[in-house]
């Protein structure tokens, strides 16, 4: 049944989705929020594939490739139903890029403390669970400021929301620099609460700055790019404490040291970034860059409700599906990402640094894959085949891992770490897009709002069973645990059903304009035959 769904998925589409979405929405109204300076490029105009495209039934996902040649230029040339301009700006790869990079330093903040937890626990003279807290405050935070964030998001745009999750990771790093002293765990626990509210401000983003800055042909890559920065931070946050703050456990005052050094250029970093961003990102370009974008309002009309927003993705089966499923899959990840440090002690003593760089070799080959899906998804479209086969193979890289832990073969570890990170890791920017395709045209930020809350949510509760499994048992116990819930994940996968509503909007009118082209063009007419008197 589920191949025969991956076959089908696309074909029960919608054939008439553009009309409805159109009727649906208010035509936008263009605004000048972007600096024409960047250097403005037009859309590709789509090449002679046009005709595979015009089938009375929508193609499925393997036929739903984009053409060569990109979106249209939407002028509406001698198309009456096409009058959306589309345009790609200079700018988007900035904005791309300072996202990513404050992104990634609110990542390395969330693992700072985890990675090396036998120094912290020394230093500040509390438990194993005490610090793990300070990671789980991350996931804590999250699930009841999410509900308020994306309703910012929506009504009040991108930028603000960045300069929110920007300037309150700036903050909570410098107020780290006031806690480096052992009777003051409570400033660092305040300190990181700071910036796990950020994070609320952080994680929806990705779909949200790829779908209102990027064209159709490249906007999963730049989705994939944009979790890439959080995936780094996280990367750098295995790699760098366990080297500027080595464990010492005779001489306090080194170890508070080096924490000092940590967390100034921590902060020195985040104010940085919280400039760049005051100068650089800014809610959506002047032209949108696909008719996906184009048919949407530019800010909510008087009509629009976020509540009924919720509710309409509440009801959509598929997305509910798509929930609980990624949430299994991103919480286990989370969970993983918590505990390495004390799985890998718990199996081999006196192996900080390596436990830093199995972390390491786990994000940046996670960071591989998600780049590898994004390109893939952008030339294919094929969503669901894809997420259900990363999925199957993060299952068999969880399995190999938990039962290789324990050979006492470090190099080994590393290996399995990094073949489970390339598939749990890249399956993020699969999770984001998927759910951004069958829940259009809802907010980008919503829907990616509620997936991170489901991951957060399962993060919280595979960490301190998980924990509580490994430190009462042994690792193996606790990595079988979460075998097992990504096994669900993979049936629950395997019952949602595709609608790319998105790419069909993005199809529909590419072929309207496509036709309206060679109408207008007479050498492209049949002959039409003489009648001899």
């Amino acid at each position: 049944m589920v191949a025969g769904e991956l076959v089908q998925e696309h074909v029960r589409a919608d054939t008439g989705a553009l009309d409805d979405i159109a009727l649906g929405r208010k035509t936008p109204e263009t605004e000048g929020a972007a600096d024409p300076t960047y250097g403005a490029a037009p859309t590709g105009g789509a090449g002679e594939a046009v005709a595979d495209r015009e089938k009375e039934l929508p193609p499925d996902e393997r036929e739903a490739m984009l053409p060569n040649g990109g979106g249209g230029d939407g002028d509406g040339d001698g198309d009456a139903e096409d009058t959306h301009e589309t345009r790609l700006y200079g700018r988007r790869f900035a904005v791309l890029a300072v996202f990513s990079l404050y992104s990634l330093v609110n990542a390395f903040q969330w693992i700072q403390y985890s990675i090396i937890a036998n120094v912290f626990t020394r230093f500040y003279g509390v438990s194993n669970i005490m610090v793990d807290g300070l990671s789980i405050v991350y996931m804590v935070a999250y699930v009841p400021l999410i509900f308020p964030a994306t309703w910012l998001l929506d009504r009040k745009g991108l930028r603000l929301t960045a300069l929110l999750g920007a300037g309150l990771n700036c903050a909570g790093a410098w107020l780290k620099c006031a806690s480096v002293s052992p009777e003051l765990f409570g400033v660092t626990v305040a300190a990181q609460v700071i910036c796990s509210v950020a994070q609320v401000f952080i994680l929806g983003l990705p779909s949200r700055v790829a779908s209102v800055w990027f064209g159709p042909r490249e906007v999963s890559t730049a989705c994939a790019a944009a979790v890439l920065g959080n995936q780094l931070g996280t990367a750098i946050g295995f790699l760098l404490p366990p080297v500027l703050v080595p464990n010492t456990p005779d001489d306090i005052d080194l170890m508070g040291h080096n924490i000092s050094i940590m967390f100034y250029g921590t902060a020195t970093v985040s104010t940085a970034l919280f400039v760049l961003t005051v100068i650089v990102i800014k809610d959506h370009p002047l032209l949108p860059p696909s008719h996906a974008q184009a048919v949407l309002p530019s800010s909510p009309t008087e009509e629009y409700s976020y509540k009924q927003s919720i509710v309409n993705l509440v009801k959509n089966k598929a997305f509910v599906l798509l929930l609980v499923s990624y949430g299994i899959m991103t919480g286990s990840f989370y969970s993983v990402s918590t505990l390495l440090n004390q799985m890998i002690m718990a199996c081999y003593e006196n192996q900080e640094l390596n436990a830093g760089r199995i972390g390491l070799t786990l994000v940046v080959a996670g960071m591989v894959g998600s780049i590898l899906c994004g390109v893939w998804l952008d030339h294919t479209k094929t969503y669901k085949m894809t997420t259900l086969i990363v999925y199957g193979l993060s299952f068999l890289g969880m399995l190999v891992f938990t039962f290789t832990l324990d050979l006492d073969n470090i190099i080994l570890v590393f290996f399995t770490a990094g073949a489970l990170g390339f598939f749990m890791t890249g399956y993020l920017p699969l999770g984001f897009e998927f759910g951004v395709e069958i829940t259009y045209p809802e907010s980008e930020g919503t829907s990616s709002g509620l997936l991170n809350a489901f991951a957060q949510f399962f993060g919280i509760i595979f960490t301190l069973i998980q924990g509580k499994l490994t430190t009462d048992y042994k690792p193996l116990i606790g990595n079988i645990f979460l075998c097992a819930w990504i096994f669900l994940g993979i049936l629950l996968t395997a019952l949602i059903k595709s609608e790319l509503k998105r790419h069909n909007v993005n199809m529909e009118a590419d072929s309207n304009h496509m036709k309206a082209l060679h109408a207008g063009c007479p050498e492209d007419r049949p002959l039409e035959k003489k009648t001899v008197t």
